[in-house]
């Protein structure tokens, strides 16, 4: 088995693509070992000195680090990630994560249909390029919430991304958008 990696714009995760499908759809982010207890890989993940979260995508993981130096993490993330796959083992255990609860006024249906439209079709693949995910939690007062996830979380650039990309691309296709804010 090969795996690429791939660097994100977050110098503290880096993708790594093992040839095959990860997640059948969505993604799950894990940050502690109580929550890695329905995923046999990221318990795995997370249990290496160093790092400090692990997000499973359609055919990638994204690892996040702390302070260890990635020549010294590479290794361990690549062989546990190997020793899974060969191993037969599911991804997730429970199955599907329940989705957090949504708010937004009822009135607002037709806004938020579209709102969710672009986020998964203009947003999420660009995001997922980079290793992380973002979705929809509620839309109140022109103000869009969402959640990032993976490689996004924490980044350098996400402010900007969110800011620059995403806020202006929803307020040009959705006059009732004002802003976007991270949840």
């Amino acid at each position: 088995m090969f795996i690429q990696t791939e660097t994100t714009p977050n110098p503290s995760t880096l993708k790594f693509l093992p040839g095959r499908p990860v997640l059948a759809e969505g993604a799950r982010e894990f940050r502690s070992p109580e929550a890695a207890a329905a995923s046999p890989l990221a318990g795995a993940l997370l249990s290496i000195d160093g790092v400090e979260a692990v997000m499973f995508g359609p055919d990638f993981v994204s690892v996040t680090k702390t302070g260890a130096e990635w020549a010294h993490l590479k290794p361990a993330i690549l062989g546990t990630i190997m020793e899974h796959f060969s191993s037969g083992q599911p991804i997730v255990i429970d199955g599907a994560e329940a989705a957090p609860a949504e708010f937004f006024d009822p009135a607002d249906a037709a806004t938020v249909a579209q709102i969710k439209e672009l986020i998964a079709t203009r947003v999420r693949p660009a995001v997922a390029n980079d290793g992380g995910d973002i979705t929809f939690r509620g839309f109140r007062d022109g103000i869009v919430y969402v959640a990032m996830k993976g490689s996004c979380s924490g980044c350098p650039s996400s402010t900007a991304t969110l800011k620059n990309g995403i806020e202006n691309m929803l307020r040009h296709f959705v006059p009732q958008v004002s802003s976007v804010q991270q949840v």
